[in-house]
């Protein structure tokens, strides 16, 4: 089995359900609010606990009542982490979802996106194979930090999804990334943000030919499309869902594909895992499953 490195973040999601998106200077009020564990890395990290992979979660937590939180549930969930606690104060998310299900996050920053390669010295940085990256770190400003550590341990895949707000990575760090020849894992959205073309197949051969590796496009309730390193592509349907929420849903996907992967699965039976696993993921309420809803997924064994 190949172990998997996930670097990022992890933070509170304040998870606000309400009918629609205020107008400027309305008041509304909301059906509710929970919070959750979340954070990209977490999401992913969680799904390859679920599916008994080897990895190991490099995630900052900080201080004050959002670090309080996290680093409470990280324990009993049994996550360790080599990354020393921080000083400076926990951020977190906030997830307005719509009744139709979809999602707008208000993020506050903290140490969590924050990236220092000593965090990483107590690891054998051989033993890993690959390695998962969000977008979030490479924009922050210790982006540059992450995009230097990836370039001095190329022995390990990198499986970057760059994420809504890929465009905004500074243009000489996301150049960076790309030319490291990431497996990318983006929506139809972002694939042509990041393209400049609307057309599926279009977009993903253009951004096929800067990485020169996968690209696997994510398309909501009708499944994945996927451009494998030597140009060859295909569809992988979906998995019909009644949708509650959609936060988490693309994390879920690249972490059970990473799973499968670490198993030596082949990419499209990983992917049709993948989207069962988002299929699930967007019918609860929140980024996580619970393990015993992860397990009824699959047979033991084929995770």
């Amino acid at each position: 089995m190949k172990s998997v490195l996930v670097i990022g973040s992890t933070c509170v999601d304040v998870i606000i359900n309400l009918e629609r998106l205020p107008k400027t200077g309305e008041d509304l009020h909301p059906k509710s609010q929970s919070l959750a564990m979340g954070g990209c890395a977490y999401n992913v990290a969680n799904i390859l606990r679920q599916a008994g992979a080897s990895f190991t979660f490099a995630t900052p937590v900080g201080s004050g009542i959002y670090g309080d939180y996290l680093a409470s549930h990280l324990k009993a969930s049994g996550f360790f982490t080599p990354v020393p606690r921080q000083e400076e104060e926990n951020g977190c998310c906030y997830c307005l979802v719509e009744e139709s299900g979809e999602r707008t996050f208000l993020s506050c920053h903290g140490p969590e996106y924050s990236f220092q390669k000593e965090w990483l010295d107590s690891l054998d940085l051989a033993g890993y194979s690959m390695v998962y990256i969000c977008g979030l770190e490479v924009e922050a400003p210790t982006g540059k930090n992450l995009v230097n550590f990836l370039e001095e341990n190329r022995h390990m895949e990198i499986y970057f999804a760059p994420g809504p707000r890929g465009i905004h990575i500074p243009d000489g760090r996301l150049d960076q990334m790309l030319a490291l020849h990431p497996v990318l894992h983006i929506n139809r959205q972002e694939a042509a943000e990041l393209s400049g073309h609307q057309d599926l197949l279009e977009a993903a051969a253009a951004l096929h030919a800067v990485t020169k590796n996968t690209v696997i496009i994510t398309l909501g309730p009708n499944g994945a499309f996927f451009m494998e390193k030597d140009g060859t592509s295909s569809m992988v349907p979906g998995v019909p869902a009644q949708v509650v929420d959609t936060i988490g849903a693309g994390d879920s996907h690249i972490g059970q594909v990473l799973a499968s992967l670490s198993r030596q699965i082949p990419l499209k039976e990983a992917i049709r895992m993948a989207n069962a696993v988002a299929s699930k993921v967007v019918s609860v309420k929140g980024a996580s499953l619970t393990d015993e809803e992860y397990h009824s997924l699959f047979s033991p064994g084929i995770q």
